[in-house]
């Protein structure tokens, strides 16, 4: 599947595990709790990538200075404001938002799970939040190496998903955008 969105082949994987999981035998005590222990595995796998991340995003402790364009909510008649931060700084910040949407979706998975008593979630939850782990941006550069430059040049780029239409634009980092909006005094605080 190289060479496809992230969300098609999620869509494909999707799919393939709904019609792996109708011939699982979710009645079946063992089966059942092989199966929430691969959940319990795959959401510490993905802790221990993060954590693994913060630790190197602290000991690299980047400190260059980043501007950008954080644009405008949508529906919002003001321009977007600057932002002016440290490589350091949004990486951690990046990072948070990557471990507060991982805890979000336990919390809903245990919902589903413990209260409304949802099986098949299960399997499809203990693949999709890794792959996802690890195609983020920070896993990328920190984990696997790769330069910070192209897709993964801070600020980030938005993925285009199916809400994306819904979304405020891209962060504009470029210097004529920057230089816009210091002269307009849009912002400007430093974020620490």
């Amino acid at each position: 599947m190289v060479g496809l969105s992230p969300q098609i082949t999620n869509l494909v994987i999707i799919l393939g595990v709904m019609q792996v999981a109708k011939k699982i035998p979710f009645e079946d005590p063992t089966v059942l709790n092989a199966c929430r222990a691969v959940y319990i595995a795959s959401n510490l796998i993905i802790l221990g990538i993060y954590l693994y991340i913060k630790t190197v995003v602290d000991k690299k402790k980047d400190m260059t200075t980043l501007k950008y364009v954080e644009p405008a909510p949508m529906g919002s008649t003001e321009e977007g404001k600057l932002v002016t931060t440290t490589v350091h700084a949004y990486d951690v910040g990046q990072l948070k938002n990557l471990m507060r949407s991982q805890m979000m979706g336990v919390a809903m998975m245990g919902v589903m799970h413990v209260y409304f008593k949802y099986t098949n979630p299960l399997v499809i939850q203990s693949i999709i939040p890794l792959k996802g782990a690890l195609e983020a941006n920070l896993t990328k550069i920190h984990l696997f190496g790769y330069p910070a430059a192209g897709d993964l040049k801070r600020p980030f780029k938005v993925a285009a998903g199916f809400m994306s239409g819904l979304q405020s634009g891209p962060a504009q980092s470029d210097k004529k955008a920057v230089e816009s909006a210091e002269r307009a005094g849009r912002g400007g605080a430093k974020e620490e």
